[in-house]
């Protein structure tokens, strides 16, 4: 309350000030107290920053959740949602887990809030860091349909994983770029890339895509890894029409771009049924950040319903597999005691995974909580700007061409965000907003592709925002960045942009070039911003 009256007071002597010049015809008198950060350490903009760089600097709540208490403290209830883990009990805090799962947590797959960690060997998703997710397909790039989009590994009983985790394997292959992983002054780098193995007999699912059957050699399997969480209710800021102006402006300017989102000028996608673009996830597969990643995720990686989605992340191929599985029988009415019987226990089973009107698990004011927790978390303040070669790194960034695609700036809109599930109303005043906010994310919000060996599925990948990325080792324990956590360091990431034909590749030539300590500085302004 004292900030605010503070604040008011000061407000009202600077309007009382400008008043007074203008009957005297001058010019305003200068701002008496000057505020002596310059904006570019304000990556979240006034009201997203927190200027916090220790192990926690990922985790703060916004300006916008300190100044409201009953916003904070909603805010520290959905951070307990995120962090503590799930059960399988049928009543209690956090119940409802399975019947299939992917993590326990949300916590899991985003280690201190941030980018998951590189993984070798065993794909163990109990493992705190491990933040992948398999991405299972036919020889075509499209998912199988008798798993869901993000497969899952975890079952609570009587139920089995839909693929059997401990068969998982994953591998780092060596890779030898066309220049031999060395700079034209000899410095040398390492370029590794994932493999994941999983044996046939691992599928409890029979292999089935939207054409039918897919031969076990014809399925492909690579790995997409979260990214950082914190920030993202201010690109939900950014306006529907700046977000498509900047499509038109790279297809003005010869940029490809995914025909399957934007050709001539129009939107050829949108989110859903709604006129929103799509803004989230490598894959552009989400647009307002009400029905994005972290809302989808609390609900399909724990499989806890809610009263908007009252029914299970299942596939009816698994379903219909584990109805006649002569184990899940055995135990099912043991174990499910006030599940309806008919008598015919494999159509029992089958309705109960199916159903559509499960009782509700996670409250309506929990499921607040978390969205107010997901649309509150602020950006890390930028760091050493001021340093000479943090300096020189930045003009190098533009020079190079990295700001093409790693834009530095948008300003938000008004920030009345909508709701395509219709669970929160228009710009719903119990989630923070954002409006008219510069901020510093470093992404242009399109997709592009980089043409990486064993490459994301369908090539195109969102820009991922560089805002905070250099407090990764600090916060989350790992420095790995890119999509499937391939590059272990800056110049790693650099250099995996440097395909042939990657839409990157002017940059990374140019990039070559430079001196070791030129390419340093650009690192250091990357590990910066």
């Amino acid at each position: 309350m004292k900030k605010h009256l503070i604040y008011s007071l000061c407000m009202s002597a600077a309007l009382m000030a400008a008043a007074c010049a203008d009957d005297k015809g001058t010019d305003p008198a200068p701002d008496p107290n000057p505020d002596p950060v310059p904006e570019e350490y304000y990556a979240g903009g006034k009201l997203g920053t927190a200027f916090n760089t220790t192990s926690v600097a990922y985790e703060q709540p916004t300006p916008v959740v300190d100044d409201d208490a009953a916003m904070t403290q909603r805010f520290l209830n959905g951070e307990a949602l995120f962090e503590k883990p799930f059960t399988a009990n049928s009543s209690g805090v956090r119940y409802g887990l399975g019947p299939l799962y992917i993590r326990t947590s949300c916590l899991h797959c985003h280690p201190g809030y941030g980018h998951g960690k590189r993984i070798e060997g065993a794909f163990n998703t109990n493992q705190i860091g491990n933040g992948y997710l398999l991405v299972i397909t036919d020889e075509d790039d499209n998912y199988l349909t008798s798993l869901t989009g993000m497969p899952q590994t975890r079952a609570v009983a009587p139920f089995k994983a839909p693929i059997d985790e401990s068969k998982i394997m994953i591998g780092w292959q060596e890779y030898t770029d066309e220049w031999g992983n060395k700079f034209p002054d000899g410095e040398s780098y390492s370029l590794i890339y994932p493999e994941v193995t999983i044996p046939e007999d691992a599928y409890y699912v029979p292999l089935i895509g939207a054409k039918g059957e897919v031969p076990y050699a014809k399925v492909r399997v690579r790995l997409e890894s979260t990214i950082g969480i914190y920030g993202t209710g201010l690109l939900d800021a950014i306006s529907d029409s700046d977000l498509k102006a900047e499509y038109v402006r790279q297809e003005q300017n010869g940029v490809p771009l995914n025909p399957a989102i934007f050709r001539n000028g129009e939107w050829v996608k949108t989110y859903g049924t709604t006129t929103h673009p799509l803004r989230y996830t490598y894959a552009l597969s989400r647009g307002p950040l009400q029905d994005a990643a972290g809302a989808n995720a609390i609900w399909n990686i724990t499989n806890v319903t809610r009263s908007d989605r009252r029914y299970h992340y299942m596939t009816a191929a698994y379903a219909e597999v584990a109805s006649k599985d002569a184990d899940v029988q055995r135990d099912f009415y043991t174990l499910f005691p006030a599940w309806n019987k008919t008598g015919d226990v494999a159509q029992d089973i089958y309705n109960y995974l199916m159903n559509k009107e499960l009782p509700v698990e996670m409250s309506d004011e929990d499921y607040v909580d978390f969205m107010v927790w997901h649309r509150g978390l602020a950006v890390p303040a930028a760091r050493n700007l001021d340093d000479a070669d943090v300096k020189r790194g930045k003009t190098l960034f533009t020079e190079i061409g990295c700001a093409t695609c790693h834009r530095p700036t948008w300003t938000t809109g008004d920030d009345v965000f909508t709701d395509p599930n219709g669970f929160f109303a228009d710009g719903d005043s119990r989630l923070p907003r954002y409006p008219n906010q510069k901020i510093w994310p470093y992404s242009d919000m399109v997709q592009h592709r980089l043409f990486m060996v064993n490459d994301i599925r369908t090539g195109w990948c969102r820009t991922t925002p560089l805002w905070g990325r250099g407090l990764s080792e600090k916060c989350t324990g790992a420095s790995d960045r890119l999509h499937d956590c391939r590059a272990r360091t800056v110049i790693e990431a650099i250099m995996w942009h440097g395909a042939a034909q990657s839409d990157a590749r002017w940059s990374v030539e140019k990039f070559r070039t430079l001196s070791k300590d030129d390419r340093d500085a650009v690192v250091e302004f990357i590990e910066s911003i």
